[in-house]
């Protein structure tokens, strides 16, 4: 299985020779193995380079799926065995938390039910200081213009492009040939005067030759929005994978305007040291890292 899932991705027996630590030989044997038991080919070879066949991409979509299965039992088990309790605040961006947060908290409690968790919403600006009091124990956070912070370490999540979105009724719905121009004009809705990815937005615009909106509508509540955008011909910024839900019910448009990778990598804060010395906050960080992979797993589109 291992062995399959990491030809799909990294395609020369090389590679997954090296990223397996074992032989190329090895590797080669594997995949003979597995051949003998599927029955037929599940490689092409040219030259030095193996392509999976459709069968064989079907075997890796599996494979992935049955290997993080293996990793969550093993995860389970550590994580009742060590009996930790306690308590976890997390600060965290609107457009991160409901991608995220859900399957980290729900594999959180299922791993120590006696642990209590609290979720506070709101900017990078306004959280930050949040953190470096202790009145907060991480931070997840879109980054733009990555630095060093001193006496806080941090860790990448998983990046995600951000999509400029609007209601199906939107004048601008079912153009092909959007330019950023064409969208200025309209109401936005942004995220607060203050805030970093609002900083970044305008540098995007500007980035176009554009002056940001001035109309526009400051709002970090995802329900609000939502409804903004279906009542008012009103574009925003959304997640592509809430956007490509939420475009799936029918309920908005994805505008084809390329976003430059604003705010696509999302990573996670916390002070130095201070997981070395709390069990439940490692735990936690444990299961943050879990739920990206499976996010990374599980197939979209």
């Amino acid at each position: 299985m291992r062995v399959i899932a990491a030809l799909a991705d990294l395609k020369l027996v090389a590679r997954v020779a090296e990223a397996l630590n074992v032989t190329q030989p090895a590797v080669s044997k594997q995949i003979v193995e597995l051949e003998k038991i599927v029955g037929v080919p599940v490689v092409t070879r040219d030259r030095n380079r193996l392509y999976l066949t459709p069968i064989g991409h079907r075997l890796a979509d599996h494979a992935r799926l049955a290997l993080n299965q293996l990793a969550r039992a093993a995860f389970d088990v550590e994580a009742m065995a060590s009996g930790v309790s306690g308590s976890v605040s997390i600060g965290a961006v609107s457009s991160v938390a409901p991608t995220l947060l859900p399957g980290a908290i729900a594999l959180f409690k299922r791993s120590t039910p006696q642990a209590s968790v609290s979720v506070l919403e709101g900017h990078f600006v306004e959280l930050f200081p949040q953190l470096e009091a202790g009145a907060l124990d991480f931070l997840i956070a879109r980054i733009w213009q990555p630095q060093e912070l001193p006496g806080i370490e941090q860790m990448s999540l998983f990046s995600e492009p951000v999509v400029v979105v609007a209601g199906r009724d939107h004048p601008l719905a079912k153009r092909k040939d959007l330019a950023w121009s064409d969208a200025v004009a309209f109401p936005w809705i942004l995220p607060q005067s203050n805030s970093v990815a609002r900083q970044a937005v305008d540098a995007l615009f500007a980035s176009h030759g554009l002056t940001p909106p001035s109309n526009t509508i400051a709002s970090l509540s995802l329900a609000l929005n939502l409804e903004l955008l279906r009542v008012m011909p009103a574009l925003g910024l959304l997640p592509q994978g809430l956007a490509q839900t939420q475009a799936a019910r029918g309920d908005m448009v994805i505008l084809a305007l390329d976003t430059r990778g604003l705010l696509s990598e999302a990573r996670c804060f916390w002070r130095t040291d201070q997981i070395a010395q709390n069990g439940t906050l490692a735990l936690f960080l444990k299961c943050l890292q879990q739920t990206t992979v499976e996010m990374e797993t599980i197939p979209f589109g």
